[in-house]
C-alpha cells in the first residue's frame, strides 16, 4: 500500500512492517503507539525503522494513520480527564464541612 510519510511516498505491506520490526526491542510507550505483533511499540519508533528517517521529520499521526491502513492496532494518545468545576456554593460547602445527622 502507497503511505504518505513526511512528504516521501513508501510502499508499504503488512508482512514488510513484521519483518522490519523483527528483533527490535521495543522503547517504553509514553504517548501513542503501535502493536506489532505481540508488542507495543512507540509510534515513533516504528516509524522511524520502516521509512529509515529522522523522528523529527514525520509526526505519530502520520505513522498511525499508515499503520491502521494496513491493519495494526493502534492507540492514540489518551485524552485529559476533563477538569472538575465547583461552584461557589460547593465549594463553601466543602470548607464548612457535611452536617452531621440529627
Amino acid at each position: 500500500m502507497r503511505c504518505v510519510i513526511a512528504r516521501f511516498p513508501f510502499d508499504l505491506t503488512k508482512s514488510g512492517v513484521l519483518e522490519s520490526m523483527k528483533g527490535i526491542k521495543p522503547e517504553p510507550v509514553t504517548g501513542e503507539s503501535v502493536i506489532v505483533g505481540r508488542r507495543h511499540y512507540p509510534a515513533k519508533q516504528v516509524g522511524e525503522v520502516v521509512t529509515r528517517q529522522d523522528r523529527r521529520d514525520f509526526t505519530a499521526g502520520e505513522v498511525l494513520r499508515a499503520m491502521s491502513r494496513l491493519g495494526f492496532t493502534c492507540r492514540a494518545l489518551p485524552g485529559a480527564a476533563p477538569a472538575r468545576v465547583d461552584s461557589p456554593l460547593q465549594r463553601a460547602s466543602a470548607l464548612l464541612g457535611t452536617p452531621l445527622p440529627g
